[in-house]
């Protein structure tokens, strides 16, 4: 497995930038001012994505036939000044290859399609993209695994998806059935990282092997705390893939990140996570798509509110009706109006916030109607939690059941961590 690495980032060509700005007839301020206002205007990290280290995979490309598995995360950044990431300040990782002379095979698109369209759990088809004309593989439709046929024509496969961190958001689950189609086929695997929005803190329940789903393939912490180049390592090297194969596996990393980096996407990772906040409150949240309750799916606070018409009306003070939109055509309690709680002013939690779920449960008129089973638990990747709800436990109790598995991991994630 191969890492190239970066430098670190300094504050200097934010004092260049103030320097050349301002008018000539005021005070110029002392070189001490420049580099305090530089240093607080920088409090997001200048966090450079391993897409745009081009030198650092170009030449892998050279003379090889690639398969690329994006979407539309995967971009170039014009700048690397995370508060200036607009529509207008990137290029398509594909457009920018394609212009670099790299020979691109086909394309893997996951879960949503290539361009992010396509509603959770959506059936895509093979195609062919009307921008660049190449041939679109589905690995959400037919098959979730390139198969043999689909790769016999290419030399190396080129990783680059934004993942949010947290165990049941699929890309990861995409990211290793491709590394294990690459290891039986002996194709090399490149993965340009990107940072993990969730990635400041470990928690969660850890998955069974029994739940084993697409919403959850490795024995890891609901929310990991990797970034997904790391999490490729991990599961490359703890034989995780199948029969405990091992992929050729090249990780380009990030420049100037550490896992307590703020960072603010500027393209939303699929439809239903619009903005930081939705994919902050999504490890919380996310429980209720086991379950009957709305979770902002049909609004524009997708991943900020929950309710549903069956929770007891006296309980809120808040309702809204779901109805469908983009990314949610058919989104639960369509139509209906629902009582629930808006989180849209809630702080970014440093954990995952189990007292909401707890609230739904209580105050739904049929408690035996709040649970989906079978869905729940492919999402907590454990029986035990609806369990421990039914039984009424408190969110520290609950909480308290998960840490011999958190410790636990947070040991095996060390060995994996590139950016602490």
């Amino acid at each position: 497995m191969t890492i190239l690495s970066g430098t670190k980032n300094t504050v200097f060509l934010w004092v260049l930038l103030l320097l050349s700005c301002g008018n000539s007839s005021k005070r110029a301020p002392a070189v001490g001012e420049l580099i305090k206002t530089a240093e607080k205007a920088q409090t997001i990290p200048n966090i450079i994505v391993a897409a745009n280290r081009t030198k650092k995979y170009l030449s892998l490309l050279q003379d090889k036939q690639v398969g690329i598995v994006a979407n539309q995360t995967s971009v170039i950044f014009k700048t690397t000044i995370n508060s200036q990431k607009t529509s207008d300040n990137y290029v398509h990782l594909v457009d920018s290859l394609l212009a670099h002379g790299v020979h691109i095979k086909k394309v893997f698109a996951p879960e949503h399609g290539f361009r992010g369209q396509a509603d959770a759990g959506e059936t895509i088809a093979d195609g062919i993209d009307t921008k660049t004309g190449l041939p679109l593989i589905s690995l959400y439709g037919k098959n979730k695994k390139p198969s043999s046929e689909q790769l016999k024509d290419i030399d190396i496969v080129l990783f680059d998806i934004q993942d949010v961190g947290v165990r049941f958001y699929t890309y990861i689950a995409t990211l290793q059935l491709v590394m294990e189609a690459c290891a039986l086929n002996n194709i090399p695997v490149i993965v340009l990282d990107r940072p993990n929005p969730n990635g400041r803190y470990i928690d969660g329940p850890t998955m069974k092997s029994e739940h084993t789903s697409f919403l959850g393939m490795t024995p890891i912490p609901l929310v990991y705390g990797l970034t997904i180049g790391e999490y490729a390592t991990l599961i490359n090297e703890e034989g995780w893939l199948q029969d405990g194969l091992k992929v050729d596996l090249t990780i380009i990393p990030l420049k100037n990140y550490t896992h307590q980096s703020t960072y603010s996407l500027a393209i939303r990772p699929s439809p239903n996570l619009p903005n930081d906040l939705s994919i902050a409150l999504y490890p919380s949240l996310g429980f209720f798509e086991g379950t009957y309750i709305n979770a902002g799916r049909g609004t524009e606070n997708q991943f900020q509110r929950y309710g549903a018409s069956f929770l007891d009306s006296t309980a809120y003070g808040f309702s809204y009706t779901p109805m469908p939109n983009f990314g949610a055509k058919y989104p639960k309690e369509k139509g209906k109006i629902c009582y629930g709680e808006d989180l849209s002013a809630q702080k970014k939690p440093d954990r995952i916030q189990l007292k909401w779920l707890l609230d739904a449960y209580a105050n739904s008129i049929d408690q035996s109607l709040f649970f989906n089973t079978s869905s729940f638990t492919k999402h907590a990747g454990t029986e035990e939690l609806q369990q421990q709800i039914e039984a009424g436990m408190s969110e520290e109790a609950i909480r308290k059941t998960w840490q011999k598995d958190l410790n636990a991991f947070e040991q095996l994630r060390k060995k994996y961590a590139l950016y602490d």
